[in-house]
């Protein structure tokens, strides 16, 4: 019988998908719950927190969940609490505090932590499986047929913190985009997330749509597995940790749009992937070469299985 197990994150696409996959692939039940304590309790530790601040939650539980996923900052305040109220957690990402807290933790290389109860993968965890990709593919292959091939697919992120990904810098990725259907005869398929700047879009729109590209306008079904499945190559920016590795998680070649801005930790993840000739710079043409996925959440979740005796 299946465990269930609570998952909890920030409504970010980047950090649900990465609890709910390790979720799936080790074979639990998820209910996933998104975490957002307002003004001021996000100030203070989540131990002095009442139970309104714990939302998602349904208020703070009076029995603790018996298995809890969580992914990115909030949840490791959240997961650290619910480990000394009895829980069993195991949380994704560098969790910015002591990895004793947590009865496991799991990040990527570039995050640079070590540990007896601590996981290390190439890529982000994601939910991108063979099983599913075909899925997707009987559903979108039929509507880009039409397109010509190769087909590209280019994933659009936003800015952070860390990267910028403006109207100027959207404006540039365009024409780069619009060139190589030019030049190299390709269909392009493009998804916006929910972080990208509607210039951005605007700026695809005016350059790649009147060349023929199809470019989802956010109504109707998410095509990102859809994208993923039908492409013979990949352009992902490089904002993104999660959609580079989804996207090498597939069988198609990984070009990386840079971006205004500098993260040592996710230039680390870039060159890693470099390295091993996964993932190349996108300069505006088509690129192909042999590639294999890469995906290691298969065996975080088995690791996590044996470690927790599920």
């Amino acid at each position: 019988m299946s465990l269930p197990a609570l998952v909890i994150s920030e409504d970010y696409a980047g950090l649900r998908n990465q609890a709910l996959g390790l979720a799936e692939a080790a074979g639990l039940v998820p209910a996933w719950r998104r975490v957002a304590p307002g003004v001021p309790w996000r100030w203070l530790p989540a131990e002095w927190w009442p139970g309104a601040a714990w939302a998602g939650l349904n208020g703070a539980p009076e029995r603790s969940p018996d298995l809890v996923i969580g992914c990115g900052g909030v949840a490791a305040a959240m997961g650290a609490v619910l480990r000394r109220r009895g829980s069993r957690v195991i949380h994704i990402q560098h969790p910015r505090m002591d990895p004793r807290r947590f009865d496991l933790v799991i990040v990527t290389v570039h995050d640079r932590l070590a540990g007896e109860n601590v996981i290390v993968t190439r890529t982000a965890l994601h939910r991108v499986t063979p099983e599913r990709l075909a899925e997707e593919a009987a559903i979108w292959a039929p509507r880009f047929a039409h397109l010509p091939r190769p087909l590209v697919a280019v994933l659009l992120g936003g800015s952070n913190g860390r990267f910028r990904l403006d109207a100027a810098a959207g404006e540039a990725l365009a024409r780069a985009c619009a060139a190589m259907m030019r030049e190299d005869r390709v269909g392009l398929v493009v998804t916006p997330s929910r972080r990208t700047d509607p210039a951005v879009v605007a700026a695809f729109a005016a350059r790649v749509a009147p060349l023929g590209a199809w470019l989802w306008d956010g109504a109707g079904e998410n095509p990102y597995f859809g994208l993923l499945a039908c492409a013979d190559a990949v352009v992902a920016t490089e904002d993104s940790v999660s959609m580079i590795s989804e996207a090498s998680a597939t069988c198609a070649p990984v070009l990386v749009a840079r971006l205004p801005g500098r993260s040592r930790r996710i230039a680390g993840f870039v060159a890693e992937l470099q390295a091993i000739g996964r993932v190349r710079d996108f300069a505006g043409r088509l690129d192909l070469w042999p590639v294999a996925p890469i995906d290691d959440t298969a065996a975080a979740a088995a690791e996590l299985r044996r470690r927790l005796a599920l």
